[in-house]
């Protein structure tokens, strides 16, 4: 099959694609012929990421750290005029190990809710124009932490709620777009490693595993709001 040429390719928009699931499903839009922008903190593992993907060609990276405004300029200046997607994955987990809310540093928070709840608002603000000209989506990566009560999830899981709240405001107030909260389920990522420092947790799912899932969120027509990715049927699975 014939490869779009870069003008004719949807864009997207991938934070924290340096690893995890952020490159995941950015590999897997590379290879479908998107146009990416990806970012993430290491400059050296971002280099790394961009050059093992399908595409090399149709990717720019920007390093640096989504809670920092003028990163996020960067960002939405590498973008352009038109966006068709825009996937807020970059978290931060908090201390590790996982303290209790009684011991979580009132700076440790913050910082929590910079990267985890202001950053995406401020993106989606910043990126609302590029996304209204393509009819765009939005997914902000959530977490089952943002819904159940888990010891030591305290600043993490508030974190997710208010991503979830906001995402179900934006959906309301941008009936243009599709803007979606998915829960990934638990995966064997850098992430969740931290969260149990010392234990052996790849009896977890890949990353890999949880692609099929949201590009079918962007592949259909679901209303807005918030969605299990263990609920959501690929396309291919449903025919």
């Amino acid at each position: 099959m014939t490869k779009p040429p870069p003008e004719a390719s949807p864009t997207a928009l991938v934070t924290g694609a340096s690893k995890g699931l952020g490159r995941a499903l950015a590999t897997a839009l590379n290879d479908r012929g998107w146009r990416l922008v990806i970012d993430g903190r290491d400059a050296a593992r971002l280099t790394s990421a961009v050059a093992a993907f399908p595409r090399p060609d149709l990717v720019t990276p920007v390093a640096g750290d989504v809670a920092d405004p003028a990163h996020r300029a960067a960002l939405a200046a590498a973008t352009g005029h038109r966006l068709d997607l825009l996937v807020n994955n970059a978290s931060e987990l908090g201390p590790s190990p996982l303290p209790r809310l009684a011991d979580l540093a009132p700076g440790e928070l913050q910082r929590i809710l910079g990267v985890n709840v202001v950053a995406p608002l401020a993106l989606v603000q910043e990126l609302l124009p590029a996304l209204r000209s393509a009819g765009g989506t939005v997914l902000d990566i959530s977490s089952d932490a943002a819904v159940e009560a888990y010891e030591g999830w305290g600043g993490y899981g508030a974190s997710k709620a208010a991503l979830d709240q906001l995402t179900a405001v934006l959906g309301v107030e941008n009936p243009e777009l599709h803007i979606y909260a998915v829960d990934p389920g638990d995966m064997s990522t850098d992430m969740h490693q931290a969260a149990f420092p010392g234990e052996d947790i790849s009896d977890r799912p890949a990353p890999e595993t949880v692609v099929p899932s949201l590009l079918a969120l962007v592949d259909g027509d679901l209303p807005s709001g918030r969605y299990r990715a263990a609920e959501l049927v690929p396309a291919e699975a449903a025919r």
